[in-house]
């Protein structure tokens, strides 16, 4: 008889809509199922592992969660992606669920495709894409257009660019949902939700199932068992690079940029997240996650940025051995002046 094949879920979702949080709060509640989590972070320290490995959840030990960065899991399929899985697929203890956070940055239909591949096919299915919106985010406008604009101006140049990357990114992940998570609508009014219902809509073609949440918290029972196996469906979840593909367009991913910065002890951390946030606002940053490191304090102070909203709490204390400092991830556009980023965090502190 043959073995059923593992369900894998791919949580897609731009950066800081709250994809880790999600996935912490599912490993917490996921009822004695041993789920196998795929990380793919961008940048080179790994901040949502640590977090996630903090979880303290029976069902994901240590030796469950798998880190891949490298940069956007879309372009390492063949190097990274597909060594891995077929590492977690010969384990003596098989998951019962595969469960992979895709970089804010990623595209996931490369990756969904890999799920064809036949040593891959025969063993795993794609139960389902779920990509979490910040909804906060988009009922500022983040994403909008103003389509009469834009319309006006093609009258005027049709060879202008009228597109951002991360406009076409949003859409690209939301194209390829089975269900649409609407995090953080507690942070927004009745109309505010409907707003972003609306928008959200308005992007795609396809109309996948969508749902509200606030702090991530969404019942396991509602995010694993979709059982729609996605990898059948790709042709029909074509993203905007795939499309310029088929014109003989190139696709890479310089719209973006990010680095590390190392920093001392932060003595003040309440005036360091206030004087970080008008680093972000000044020079345009995207994201900035990390930990610091707080004098007499015996736990690592966590930090998450997406635009001005910045989250900060003690997270877990420092472990045995390990070297306690501040490290920040940033990421933003392929224009960022990275020297003068790091220069104004320095003088942050």
């Amino acid at each position: 008889m043959l073995q059923q094949k593992i369900p894998a879920t791919v949580i897609t979702g731009f950066l800081g809509a709250g994809k880790t949080t999600m996935i912490r709060n599912l490993l917490q509640n996921a009822g004695g199922k041993r789920i196998a989590l795929i990380i793919n972070e961008f940048g080179d320290l790994g901040v949502d592992g640590d977090v996630l490995k903090g979880c303290g959840a029976e069902a994901c030990t240590e030796d469950d969660i798998i880190e891949l960065t490298n940069g956007c899991i879309c372009c390492t399929v063949a190097d990274d992606f597909i060594p891995t899985m077929s590492k977690l697929l010969e384990r003596e203890n098989r998951p019962d669920h595969i469960v992979i956070e895709t970089s804010g940055l990623a595209l996931p239909q490369p990756l969904i495709a890999a799920f064809n591949w036949p040593e891959i096919k025969t063993q795993v299915t794609v139960d389902g894409v779920i990509t979490v919106v910040d909804s906060a985010a988009v009922a500022a406008g983040r994403f909008a257009d103003d389509h009469d604009k834009v319309d006006a101006l093609r009258v005027e140049d049709d060879n202008l660019d009228h597109e951002s990357p991360l406009e076409e990114l949003f859409e690209d992940q939301l194209t390829a949902a089975d269900l649409i998570v609407l995090n953080k609508t507690d942070l927004l009014d009745a109309a505010g939700v409907l707003a972003v219902r609306d928008e959200v809509a308005s992007r795609i073609a396809r109309k996948p199932s969508m749902i509200e949440a606030k702090n991530g918290e969404v019942a396991a029972a509602v995010l694993l068992g979709l059982g729609v196996g996605t990898e059948d469906d790709i042709a029909n979840r074509k993203s905007h690079h795939e499309l310029e593909h088929e014109n003989g367009e190139e696709h890479d991913h310089d719209e973006f940029d990010s680095f590390v910065v190392e920093l001392p002890a932060i003595a003040e951390p309440a005036a360091f997240i206030e004087r970080l946030k008008g680093v972000i606002a000044e020079h345009d940053v995207l994201r900035v996650k990390g930990f610091a490191d707080v004098p007499g304090k015996p736990l690592r102070l966590l930090i998450q940025a997406v635009g001005s909203r910045i989250d900060n709490y003690f997270e877990r204390a420092w472990a045995a051995g390990e070297t306690r400092g501040t490290r920040l991830v940033v990421i933003g556009l392929h224009d960022m002046d990275e020297q003068a980023v790091r220069a104004a965090i320095a003088a942050a502190v």
